[in-house]
């Protein structure tokens, strides 16, 4: 308990505005690839706020919102355009937080890792689930920090 109370309390190097780099990442099959995205990560009390917009090569928005904890628990997403509508964080280290996303009724299941590097100027997410069509995937999506 003492290791878990120690990490919610470290520094959170994701933090800040992160823009996708579409040329250096890789969507799954049958998901319309994703041209602009920007995530603002910010400290909410004891949660941090995220907020996604952006949009698909097919011209869908993608515009949502949540706060949560780093405690694991799901967490209600608010907007549209992801293929999930819960999300539970967990912090491993300054660099590097997990998720579980997860679609309610529905099939999408999804377990995210997103790891800050480059000395804090780039950011990672590596997803491996189960589409909403039943299909294993996995996407990788490669951020700027702004």
């Amino acid at each position: 308990m003492v290791a878990v109370a120690a990490v919610a309390f470290c520094a959170d190097n994701t933090l800040g505005t992160w823009k996708l780099n579409a040329a250096k990442s890789k969507f799954p099959a049958g998901q319309s690839p994703i041209k602009s995205l920007t995530v603002v990560r910010e400290t909410a009390g004891d949660a941090v706020k995220t907020t996604v917009k952006g949009e698909r090569e097919d011209n869908s928005k993608i515009d949502c919102t949540y706060t949560a904890k780093h405690d694991g628990k799901d967490v209600a997403i608010t907007g549209s355009g992801l293929p999930y509508d819960t999300v539970a964080l967990k912090m491993v280290d300054a660099n590097t937080i997990t998720d579980v996303r997860s679609k309610k009724g529905g099939m999408y299941k999804g377990t995210g890792k997103f790891v800050v590097s480059n000395g804090g100027k780039t950011g990672t997410l590596t997803v491996t689930g189960t589409g909403a069509d039943g299909k294993p995937f996995t996407s990788s999506s490669v951020y700027d920090k702004q």
